[in-house]
């Protein structure tokens, strides 16, 4: 090991003369033993206005002091020459120019080997030494009373000194710093980041100012502190590296409060996501994966939503202290924990959970459910089973937390939250923001199940109220095709019908009540019952819908739109009437689809506009195709591009009409589309039955 101040190897850091000597001008006067000058040194040249060949061989007293001193000084030159006791004081002295100057001595008696005796004395200007010895003590007083933490350290980086402020910092005494390095001194510390900056320092001079670290010392060895470190070279007056300087500051406050701070304001970026992200749709799974998503991995490592059944059924529920939750999984999120992942709930799965279990607690009392630190006794209260608790441990959970999706007063469900990777507990700040996502979540969860409850109802209804028909009636072969709209959107009152009427006659219906909800699927009801009673008079189809525009006008200012059609196989035609609705397409065997040409008509519900009726004569293997407007129409396209698109999907040969209706539905009805679709096809069979 090196001694403390000499430089490693492989580094120019030669240990030249200190600068001190130099800059307190320090001169050097011989005497032999009569007081006549013997040696003089440059430094004396410059103190005094002599230079050497003046100075040497002269009686000192005589060219050094002014003459009133003459005697005092002769007097002290004898005591240090008989006696040997040296002597120091200040003293005036004498320049050349006749000037006076207050000098600082230090005279003592000097032998040579040949028993001759001599005076030395070192001098050196008062002004300059007493300039020094204050820099030194306002130095030194610094050091001492510093609040921040100082130390130097050598070139070999070794402690040299530490103030007492540092070794409160460190909790390390400043005997127990010296001659230790940096590493051996805080191991706790970046060390290799602080050592490579100090050495940067020494070998650039250039300083490093308020370096942010932190870590533990011996001061307080269960708590992270901060603090800032600034390093400088320490250079003499010849520009000599000494080493390095050291101030440390403790920010731990500081540094809580930015963290705080910067806490703070992720937790309201995240409310702000939350409130952009949940909610986007009024369908129950997304809006469930949506409050997941956001949870992940912000709040928590693993988050899953769960409803109770009663709540998805629709129904009001209270549980017991005795009694079992019935939850169903709605959503569950995952950042890197598989295992944790196999033990939630899949999407969809209902499960029982006993009394005891957390999540069960959550939701029968609608307050959270903290662990911040879990132990293998929490497991088994958090899991589902025994099997899934040893998955809970393997994949290292270690702190949980439930908080109730509360919305209008009653409990939804929980949010099931745990952390894996995050090595942080949960806090009561992780408390406070889980709860505000909740309870904004909860509402946007209630909406979405209570609209989804009443369009489960309305879907229903509207399904109950189409017509089931054979494959083949009438001499035609029929294919139809309900398809609600997308899921956040309520059902529609699109429908048709296949009547069969007298002489082997068929009606064929397609209609559109504007609006959606339980309310367009009634009104849809009654014109679909109305239409089915008029039909059945064998009225002409310009005159069926005067009595249904008449009769539409009676269902609180409804509108509709209906093509009504009635195929005759013996005169192979079908007579065609039109309310406002999109036109048919014919498919004629070699040739090209075309969408047939009615007058249009003004909607049903509208009063005071006459219909038409329109003869198409229809050939064996002939269809017809007609549809709503959900199928074609779209926001993000021009209708005659839809319409030719559908046209498009009709060309080619002949195929099954199950087949072309979904094709059509595939390829035309978009799954995020707002509107439903009534679809039907009709094909003119042989008269012998066969294609």
């Amino acid at each position: 090991m090196r001694a403390p101040g000499i430089p490693p190897a492989g580094r120019d850091w030669s240990v030249g003369p200190s600068g001190l000597l130099d800059v307190l001008g320090v001169a050097s006067v011989v005497l032999d033993a009569k007081g006549h000058i013997v040696l003089w040194s440059p430094q004396a040249e410059e103190l005094f206005g002599f230079p050497a060949d003046e100075a040497l061989g002269q009686y000192a007293a005589r060219i050094m002091v002014d003459e009133q001193h003459l005697d005092l000084v002769v007097k002290l030159f004898a005591d240090v020459m008989l006696t040997g006791q040296s002597w120091a004081g200040a003293f005036p002295i004498r320049r050349k120019d006749g000037s006076t100057r207050l000098v600082e001595f230090r005279n003592m008696r000097l032998l040579d080997d040949q028993g001759d005796v001599y005076a030395l004395g070192l001098c050196a200007d008062k002004s300059t030494v007493r300039r020094l010895e204050r820099d030194v003590a306002l130095s030194t007083r610094l050091v001492a009373q510093s609040p921040v933490g100082l130390a130097v350290l050598d070139t070999d980086l070794r402690y040299v000194s530490v103030n007492p402020a540092l070794e409160r910092l460190n909790g390390i005494p400043a005997e127990d710093h010296i001659g230790r390095t940096f590493r051996e001194v805080l191991p706790h510390l970046d060390v290799d980041a602080i050592e490579s900056a100090a050495l940067r320092v020494l070998e650039t001079g250039h300083p490093m100012v308020d370096r942010h670290t932190i870590g533990r010392t011996p001061a307080d060895p269960h708590e992270e502190h901060a603090w800032t470190i600034s390093l400088y070279r320490l250079e003499d007056a010849a520009g000599t590296v000494l080493g390095v300087a050291g101030a440390v500051v403790d920010v731990t406050e500081q540094h809580r409060a930015s963290v705080e701070a910067e806490a703070a304001r992720r937790r309201l970026a995240l409310i702000a996501d939350a409130s952009a992200r949940i909610g986007t749709t009024l369908e129950l799974d997304r809006t469930a994966r949506e409050l997941a998503d956001v949870a992940v991995p912000e709040l928590a490592d693993v988050a899953a939503v769960d409803l109770l059944e009663a709540v998805v059924e629709g129904r009001r529920t209270s549980l017991g202290p005795a009694e079992h939750a019935v939850i169903r999984a709605l959503a569950v999120q995952a950042d890197d924990a598989p295992e944790a992942l196999l033990a939630a709930d899949p999407p969809g799965q209902v499960a029982r959970y006993g009394p005891d279990r957390l999540v069960t607690e959550c939701v029968r009392t609608g307050a959270p459910v903290l662990v911040a630190q879990v132990g293998a006794a929490d497991l088994p209260r958090i899991a589902r089973s025994p099997e899934a608790a040893e998955l809970l441990s393997r994949a290292g959970v270690h702190s949980y937390l439930a908080v109730p999706l509360i919305a209008r007063g009653e409990v939804l469900g929980a949010l099931d939250l745990k952390r894996t990777r995050n090595p942080l507990p949960f806090s009561d700040d992780d408390l406070l923001l889980a709860r505000e996502l909740a309870a904004r979540a909860a509402v946007q969860i209630d909406n979405a199940r209570w609209y989804q409850n009443a369009r489960d109802t309305a879907l229903t209804l509207q399904r109950s109220l189409l017509p089931s028909h054979p494959p083949v009636i009438g001499g035609l072969e029929v294919a139809s095709r309900y398809q609600p709209a997308g899921a956040t959107t309520e059902v529609g009152g699109d429908w048709f019908d296949v009547i069969p009427l007298d002489g082997c006659k068929t009606a064929l219906v397609v209609g559109d009540v504007m609006g959606s909800g339980i309310n367009a699927a009634a009104t849809m009801g009654r014109l679909r019952t109305a239409t089915t009673t008029l039909a059945s008079l064998d009225l002409d189809p310009a005159r069926l819908l005067e009595h249904l525009d008449r009769i539409t006008q009676d269902l609180d200012h409804s509108i509709a739109t209906c093509v009504y059609a009635v195929h005759d196989p013996e005169l192979r035609q079908c007579r065609i009437a039109n309310a406002g609705h999109l036109p048919p397409v014919r498919l004629r065997e070699g040739r090209a689809p075309e969408l047939l040409d009615l007058p249009t008509g003004a909607p049903l519900g509208v009063g005071g506009v006459a219909f038409s009726t329109t003869a198409v004569d229809l050939e064996p293997g002939d269809r017809l195709v007609f549809y709503t407007d959900g199928l074609v129409e779209t926001r993000q396209h021009p209708l005659d591009e839809r319409l030719d698109a559908l046209l498009s999907l009709l060309e080619g040969p002949d195929r099954p009409l199950e087949e072309v209706c979904d094709l059509l539905l595939r390829t035309l009805h978009q799954p995020d589309n707002s509107d439903d679709v009534a679809l039907l096809i009709a094909r003119v069979q042989k008269q012998d039955g066969r294609e």
